[in-house]
């Protein structure tokens, strides 16, 4: 196929997916207030309201990877993108704390394929050679949806209230669905050569060396990062920082649009450095050393500057998505597919553990009259995120002042991890 073919075919179609995905997996960051409000909700319960999503999502990444393979994406998408748009019409008409629970879950079921569903179409229909790039735009483009869950939302509420925002996203996965499926060329046969069964293939991505070191280093600022982005920043800006509803989306809209900036300048800044010899995983260290110093001024409550505070959160944050392409690098190409899926399962867990835990320990403290938490609460909960955070990399700079520089597979790669940030 010709290049606007594949770009009118199997990017746009599949992008968009990723675009609704990124869209519900923040938007009760802005529409928290509404919640809490109409529903009375403590933190605990908003905080696992919200993380239902990731518990549902990581659940369904080994199914999703193992239908990829047989089916293909469209195929994949159409059943999917019709049970998020089912989760998001139950949420629109929920009445209670448990019903949009259990729908907020379907809808993270739902969209729990777009991501893989469009590296997947990708890479089938895409040149190897411009693979790093087109994965860079679609970065962009579930950058551009986390930016719309913020600001946008905010003014859409001026026209109609968080039910009807539902109807409307319920309304748009159920056209993005059968516009993938009408679009999209018909997926190649999938080779007949055996394949390991998948927890054979888990166990021995698990084990890898490669794996399991980046892991170690990133996997749980990469679970703080999705967890707190997606809903506390928001909570915190209104309780601790006292900015209006306004303000706050603008500033959630600003977090949101510095992942497209992160990305690229994690890209730059890697390829910059991979040519004078420091290796992709150093790069990831320095970048999760700044990301808790960013944490600690929460911790401090460094109130000079608090809405600079919460976006630099948000960027600095884009750098946890650099062990994708770690582990892509160091894996045997066996194995990457599944290392991926992997890394999604561990993240999202991980995510719906933050989110979910951060509320509880905010609800051990009383409301003000105003139904506002105070500062320390978020103090103790930041505080414990960087426990939960430092020994990795403590261990990661202990294993390399034991170790000689360059020894070992992860130190003589460079290649562009940015472009493979979910």
């Amino acid at each position: 196929m010709s290049r606007g073919a594949v770009f009118v075919l199997v990017f746009l179609p599949f992008a968009l997916g990723h675009y609704l995905s990124s869209l519900m997996r923040t938007v009760n960051a802005t529409l928290a207030p509404q919640l809490v409000a109409t529903l009375a909700l403590t933190p605990g319960q908003l905080g696992l309201l919200t993380s239902a999503f990731f518990f549902s999502f990581a659940l369904v990444q080994l199914p999703v990877g193992i239908a990829l393979d047989r089916w293909g994406p469209a195929k994949v998408q159409l059943p999917m993108l019709t049970v998020a748009a089912l989760g998001a019409l139950a949420f629109s008409g929920g009445t209670n704390f448990t019903e949009l629970l259990v729908a907020r879950a379907v809808i993270g079921l739902g969209v729990g394929g777009c991501f893989m569903s469009a590296v997947k179409a990708i890479s089938t229909w895409i040149a190897p050679s411009r693979m790093p790039s087109v994965q860079g735009y679609l970065i962009a483009v579930g950058g551009l949806g986390a930016a719309s869950a913020t600001l946008p939302v905010r003014l859409a509420l001026h026209y109609t209230d968080w039910r009807g925002l539902f109807i409307g996203l319920a309304v748009a996965a159920l056209g993005t669905a059968l516009l993938i499926r009408a679009l999209a060329p018909p997926h190649p046969r999938p080779s007949s050569a055996p394949r390991a069964p998948v927890l054979t293939a888990m166990r021995e991505v698990y084990r890898h060396p490669a794996f399991r070191e980046v892991a170690a280093l990133v996997l749980i600022p990469h679970t703080v990062f999705f967890g707190m982005q997606g809903l506390w920043i928001s909570r915190w800006l209104t309780d601790v920082a006292r900015f209006s509803e306004e303000a706050v989306a603008y500033l959630l809209y600003l977090g949101m649009a510095a992942i497209i900036f992160g990305a690229i300048a994690v890209g730059m800044i890697t390829e910059w450095a991979g040519r004078r010899g420091v290796a992709p995983i150093n790069v990831a260290a320095a970048g999760v050393g700044l990301f808790i110093l960013v944490q600690l001024g929460f911790v401090c409550n460094w109130a000079p500057s608090f809405q600079t505070l919460s976006v630099v959160f948000t960027l600095v944050g884009t750098v946890t998505g650099i062990e994708y392409a770690i582990v892509a690098q160091n894996l045997p190409g066996t194995l990457t597919g599944r290392a991926a899926t992997c890394l999604n399962l561990l993240i999202f867990l991980g995510a719906f553990a933050v989110q979910a835990g951060f509320g509880m320990l905010v609800g051990c403290w009383r409301p003000n009259f105003a139904h506002h938490y105070p500062a320390q609460a978020y103090q103790v909960g930041f505080a414990a995120l960087v426990l939960l955070q430092a020994p990795g990399l403590l261990w990661f700079v202990w294993r390399r002042w034991r170790r000689p520089a360059g020894s070992g597979r992860m130190d003589l790669h460079s290649g562009n991890p940015a472009t493979s940030l979910p």
